[in-house]
Order: C-alpha cells, then sequence, then structure tokens
C-alpha cells in the first residue's frame, strides 16, 4: 500500500484534485537551454469556477511565460493554456498513476502526437512535475522539475 501524502490532499468539488497544487512553486533545473529557473503560482480565480496557473520560465537568454486555466466541461477538470509563443493547448484530466499514485495528470493532443503533464508530491513537502509524450513502448518522459513553496 502507498502511503498518502498529507500535504497532497483534494479539497471538495470537481475542482478540488487542484488543491495539493495552490500556492506558489519555484524550482532550479539544467535544460538544453541552460540553467532554468521556473516558478509556477496556482490560484483560484473567477469566485473559484477556474484555477489560474501563472508559470514562469527564466533562462539566461530570455523568459518563457504560460497562463493557463483550470475548469470543469461537461463534468470533466480541463485545461486551456497559452504561452508567450504563441502557441496554445487544451487537454482533460488523466489517469497517471503509472507514474505516481497520487499523480494529477492532464493529457493533451499536440501537432507532434499525444502529451501529458503529471504533479506528484515529493519529499519534505515538494512537488514533481514532468512533461511526457505518448510512444508505442508508454509514456517518454522529456522534463522533470521538483518544486519547493515559495
Amino acid at each position: 500500500m502507498v502511503k498518502k501524502s498529507p500535504e497532497w490532499k483534494k479539497g471538495p468539488g470537481k475542482l478540488g484534485v487542484l488543491a495539493p497544487l495552490s500556492g506558489s512553486w519555484s524550482a532550479e533545473s539544467d535544460s538544453p537551454m541552460g540553467k532554468v529557473s521556473c516558478t509556477r503560482e496556482f490560484s483560484p480565480v473567477l469566485h473559484g469556477k477556474y484555477v489560474r496557473l501563472e508559470a514562469i520560465w527564466k533562462f539566461s537568454r530570455g523568459t518563457y511565460e504560460e497562463t493557463a486555466l483550470y475548469g470543469v466541461d461537461s463534468g470533466k477538470v480541463v485545461f486551456w493554456s497559452f504561452t508567450s509563443d504563441g502557441k496554445r493547448s487544451q487537454g482533460t484530466i488523466a489517469n497517471g498513476t503509472d507514474g505516481h499514485a497520487e499523480a494529477i495528470c492532464f493529457e493533451a493532443k499536440m501537432p507532434a502526437g499525444l502529451a501529458r503533464m503529471i504533479y506528484w508530491p515529493g519529499t519534505g513537502g515538494t512537488m514533481n512535475w514532468a512533461v511526457e509524450s505518448r510512444t508505442k513502448k508508454g509514456w517518454r518522459r522529456f522534463t522533470m522539475h521538483v518544486y519547493r513553496r515559495r
């Protein structure tokens, strides 16, 4: 049996699944573009009908930003994401328990195929985040960060 993380407690309602992500988080990592620092801030908006994500990636050569809204459509938790390079995506909540028993996972159809982002509890109150692409052999992880509360 997997021990549940006390910090990873879901809230009420359909959007309650996002409660563990609430607040401001930061991570530092290596990337193909050099060192990157990233912040992710999740907050309820529009009278709690949506959760907004503001993500900022800072590289030595510039900044990349994302604004996403998570909400409920046709009874499912969904997201709409908009990025500073002019791209956008949308997807739905999915089962990510193959990555971790308490995973919060979203899948989206992208030009290159099916992708997912997955959040799961780390040690000492941290949060793990990864982006993966679907291959014939399963999921291939190409980005992962470990976030700490700010």
